[in-house]
């Protein structure tokens, strides 16, 4: 299937040139001199922004979300005194702040944007909303937001607030489970072994994320009941994105990076059954060196195909 960078823009809808056809919201055609009058430049400039704008922008909060609770994670008293934790202890105690609140205004900034999108450009986050690839990243909002909360140190995990918090950012994933899910389970165009993609494992990793912050307020039956649903899927995800079937390529090369998506679920897991655990035990371990494994693979990969180009004919089909 030949996909390009157009692809990132599920709305597929952009203001054409003068003489150029318009694309409706039912699929017709339309001339562009029956088309309606024009907005401003500078409305239209900015509904422009808007429509380009898609939710793939949040993997910036997610990333600074995750680098958030990894800081919290080494500064944390729990953690072992041979790793990491007296490189981040000799670190001001303001910069693991100041990177909080850093993530924190800028998940807030794409909210903000996103919703402004849904207001002005409904069809189009309508569109993405049923885009193979689009639709897993509805899930990194929320997963930022639950990463948030896991790292804020402003908040104890047997806080009432905290108690509050962890219910509004789960039940949109769980909300999303259903559709995505359901859909894998009914749909023939949408079965997942045709619509199967790295960013699929966007959804296991929402599902660990939830456990993990279920984990630390306590609630056991909620986090393990989130892990074994995040757990059974991602054996079911690797096994049909390892056997490639129709489907498992459909991803633009801009979106490339995405596959380094493959050792994040199994790192995630390994953190959210430690949480369960409360130690880490063989299970954790074998997790761990599974991500390990499968990160190593990957530069090994991308850095023979880089470095010597004839290497990537031999590991790629014919």
């Amino acid at each position: 299937m030949e996909t390009t960078s157009d692809t990132l823009k599920p709305c597929g809808q952009e203001l054409s040139p003068k003489g150029a056809a318009l694309a409706d919201d039912d699929g017709s055609m339309l001339k562009a001199s029956v088309a309606p009058n024009k907005p401003p430049p500078m409305l239209a400039s900015r509904f422009a922004m808007l429509t380009r704008f898609h939710a793939g922008y949040f993997r910036i909060s997610l990333a600074l979300s995750g680098q958030a609770l990894l800081w919290r994670t080494l500064s944390d008293s729990s953690t072992e005194p041979s790793a990491l934790r007296p490189v981040a202890r000799s670190l001001p105690s303001a910069a693991f702040a100041l990177l909080w609140c850093l993530a924190l205004l800028t998940l807030v900034a794409l909210c903000a944007l996103y919703a402004a999108r849904c207001v002005v450009r409904f069809p189009a986050v309508r569109a993405e909303f049923r885009h193979h690839v689009g639709m897993n990243y509805l899930f990194a909002p929320w997963i930022s937001w639950l990463l948030l909360l896991q790292a804020t140190p402003f908040l104890r995990p047997e806080a009432p607030s905290y108690h509050l918090l962890w219910p509004a950012f789960s039940l949109p994933i769980l909300v999303l489970d259903v559709k995505v899910y359901g859909q894998w389970f009914t749909r023939g165009r949408k079965f997942l072994s045709m619509v199967a993609n790295p960013a699929s494992h966007m959804t296991v990793i929402a599902n660990l994320v939830t456990a993990r912050a279920a984990a630390k307020m306590g609630w056991h039956e909620g986090a393990v009941a989130m892990f074994a649903v995040g757990a059974a899927h991602y054996l079911v995800l690797f096994v049909t994105l390892y056997q490639r079937f129709l489907g498992s390529d459909s991803l633009p090369a801009m979106l490339r990076p995405v596959f380094f998506l493959f050792f994040a679920a199994p790192s995630m897991a390994s953190l959210a059954w430690c949480s369960i655990s409360m130690s880490f035990d063989t299970g954790c371990k074998m997790l761990f060196f599974l991500s390990l494994f499968l990160f190593a693979s990957l530069v090994i990969l991308y850095g023979y195909v880089t470095t010597f180009p004839c290497f990537g004919y031999m590991v790629h089909d014919p």
